[in-house]
């Protein structure tokens, strides 16, 4: 009876269709005002109440407003009919009714319990020190299965469902569903070997198949990674299962490896000595282990050194900084020493059938008449009597 007037008020402002949608808009421009306030005040109220009931309180807020707003808008359009024809259409009894509001009730207070033990094994964690961010992953997981498991429970008892039935029918509901859903229950599988076995924790840099990043949130569906062009990736855990893995900051270091060449003609040793001395003056890369130097091969142009070096805590932009102190401190020690670091070569000659003419000296030879100006026709005499040379040499096969 208390919303009646109300009721009455709102239908005696809205009698014609301009009001009806003047109101309509003013109420939604109301609703959206509300939740942009109740978002930006989250920040705030996070701060003094903690996360959990700063996010429960924000949810109820809104969840009033969007009642409310419903409410008003079937009012301001006589559309109560249409619920009380809903309501006529499903005729619920009081207490489905109520069964209907208590199992609502027990999810959500289920969730936020699953959000609050969360918080509090993660302020445990920091306060104490005693588990990883990983060991808090896995016990934040089977908390929230073992409460969702009792809400479940609960709510069978409400609508007064014994679990032995829903066991009996489990065995022909169990193939069905595994076969419809077997990569989802697979994923889910791989989602608690991967939180066992731990091959990552949270904040490594891992390399998966063709993915490489930060992981970030390690869930008994997926593993998220942030790879390196800010892009998140989601690869669900029964492809890391099947997958190899690389973790590259799992002893919380990691070796670089930069190839540079060196003439042939170079004292290999004293090239060693110098990238060795250069590397040691960088600052990003580790001073212990030591970056040394080994000979990795015999390249096409130069004998290839292998510069070997390790940076602590890797990121990938530690590694591009590491990298880049080192190639530019070894070319300036290399400048400094005289070492040549060569380019690729080629060394080009004629056939024996051509008479051993030697292109590369031939070129040189036709710069070096050019440059004394003798005639072009020496050079066209020469060219035609290795050619009739070869010729003759055909003609006596056959």
């Amino acid at each position: 009876m208390a919303t009646n007037p109300i009721r009455e008020l709102i239908w005696a402002a809205t009698m014609s269709t301009g009001a009806r949608i003047l109101a309509t808009v003013l109420v939604l421009a109301l609703f959206a005002g509300i939740s942009v306030g109740v978002r930006r005040l989250g920040s705030r109220l996070k701060q003094h109440v903690g996360d959990t009931v700063a996010e429960s309180a924000q949810a109820t807020v809104v969840a009033l407003a969007s009642a409310g707003t419903a409410m008003v808008l079937v009012a301001v359009w006589r559309a109560g009919w249409l619920l009380k024809q809903g309501f006529d259409q499903i005729d619920p009894s009081r207490q489905q009714v109520v069964a209907i509001v208590l199992s609502g009730v027990i999810f959500v207070a289920a969730y936020l319990l699953t959000r609050f033990t969360k918080n509090s094994i993660r302020r445990l964690s920091k306060e104490r020190g005693a588990i990883t961010d990983h060991q808090q992953e896995v016990a934040h997981h089977l908390v929230q299965l073992l409460i969702f498991g009792m809400a479940v429970l609960v709510v069978l008892g409400i609508w007064n469902v014994d679990p032995g039935q829903l066991l009996l029918g489990a065995g022909a509901a169990g193939v069905v569903i595994g076969l419809a859903a077997r990569q989802t229950l697979g994923a889910v599988l791989a989602g608690f070997v991967v939180l066992f076995s731990r091959p990552f924790d949270l904040g490594d840099w891992v390399v998966i198949g063709e993915e490489e990043g930060i992981v970030t949130d390690i869930s008994v569906f997926n593993t998220q990674i942030r790879t390196f062009d800010e892009e998140y990736v989601m690869i669900p855990n029964d492809i890391v299962t099947d997958t190899e893995v690389r973790n590259r900051t799992r002893k919380g270091r990691l070796r670089l490896e930069t190839d540079v060449g060196v003439d042939y003609d170079t004292d290999v040793e004293h090239a060693m000595d110098v990238a060795a001395e250069a590397m040691a003056d960088t600052e990003t890369p580790m001073e212990r282990p030591d970056p040394n130097v080994v000979l990795a091969e015999f390249g096409g142009s130069s004998v290839v050194l292998r510069l070997r070096y390790y940076i602590d805590n890797p990121s990938a932009r530690k590694m591009w900084k590491a990298r880049t102190e080192v190639i530019a401190a070894v070319k300036q020690a290399f400048a400094a020493e005289g070492i040549k670091i060569p380019f690729p070569q080629r060394e080009l000659s004629g056939r024996p059938e051509t008479g051993n003419f030697a292109v590369s000296a031939g070129a040189n030879e036709v710069a070096d008449d050019g440059d004394d100006g003798s005639d072009d026709s020496d050079r066209v005499e020469r060219a035609d009597a290795a050619t009739d040379g070869a010729g003759d040499d055909d003609t006596g096969a056959q």
